[in-house]
């Protein structure tokens, strides 16, 4: 039997401004862009909660309420719904709401960065390890990435990152990982991290995405942490620091990435989803066909 403490919680940072999707964004929440008829944030709290998470903690900012409203009833729809016999509809609405009381909300009131809106989450999540998912970076998996991530930290404990590889061009472009000894079949102890490195000064080619399980310990090291480039406090730079204290491992997970804070990423998504769906899929990949051979011709 696992001696670890069972994760029970989640963060979700949800403060960003969505600048790359103006002006649909100038509105409603990047988080509420819908990948086929599902907002991005949640089909990220769908992969918490299928992982056993209970508690769901969202770090928002101003314009935010919508998300908020997402995940709280709306009694005069489930009325009409009701009334109009749409029971499929109904049931679906209800399906997806946590129950009273799963749900916590804070405000990171200024735009610091990754590591001050984890650190604004420190007084709801308390003593206690937690899941950090980035809902920006889709995961498309079975089971879900941090369910695949939990099945190493009931083996490890710690602290648990979920790492993938990408091609030279692009290292430079998010946090690297060094590869220390195996565990398991698809995971590892992570030796090093740098943020954002020189291809030629990168320890391999395996990146953070946007997935984290992490100690409670993290939350004393954000406090140290001095503001970097933008005066932006980062996440990785915090971790860096807890390494030298507690172990980390990284997990090479089964699934594919969505940057569904990039509209090709997102585009992609939206695709890669759609054609899944056993109702429509079929004919949806014959509209794409048909599209892809207008364009040829």
């Amino acid at each position: 039997m696992s001696l670890q403490k069972k994760v029970k919680t989640a963060v979700f940072p949800v403060a960003g401004l969505g600048t790359r999707f103006l002006p649909a964004t100038k509105a409603m929440p990047k988080e509420m862009l819908t990948i086929v008829d599902r907002p991005v944030i949640q089909l990220a709290v769908d992969e918490a909660r299928e992982a056993g998470i209970e508690h769901f903690i969202f770090v928002t900012g101003r314009n935010k309420a919508v998300i908020e409203d997402h995940f709280d009833r709306q009694f005069e729809l489930e009325e009409t719904l009701a009334a109009r016999g749409k029971t499929e509809e109904l049931e679906l609405l209800l399906k997806d709401l946590p129950q009273a009381g799963q749900s916590s909300f804070t405000r990171q009131q200024e735009p610091l960065g990754l590591g001050h809106a984890v650190w604004c989450a420190r007084n709801l999540v308390g003593d206690e390890p937690f899941a950090l998912l980035l809902p920006d970076m889709l995961i498309k998996a079975q089971p879900g990435c941090l369910a695949q991530m939990l099945e190493t930290y009931e083996q490890t404990g710690g602290n648990v990152i979920a790492v993938e590889e990408v091609t030279p061009e692009n290292i430079s472009r998010y946090g690297v990982v060094g590869i220390g000894e195996t565990i398991g079949s698809r995971a590892f102890q992570i030796s090093s991290m740098v943020e954002k490195p020189p291809v030629e000064e990168a320890p391999s080619n395996l990146i953070i995405s946007g997935r984290y399980i992490l100690q409670p310990e993290i939350f004393a090291e954000i406090e140290r942490q001095d503001p970097g480039a933008g005066g932006e406090i980062q996440i990785t730079d915090a971790m860096i620091r807890l390494l030298e204290k507690q172990a980390f491992a990284g997990v090479r997970f089964s699934g594919k990435t969505y940057d569904c804070g990039d509209k090709v990423g997102f585009l992609a998504a939206n695709v890669a989803y759609g054609l899944d769906r056993e109702e429509f899929g079929d004919a949806f990949r014959t509209e794409i066909e048909t599209i892809l051979a207008g364009m040829k011709s």
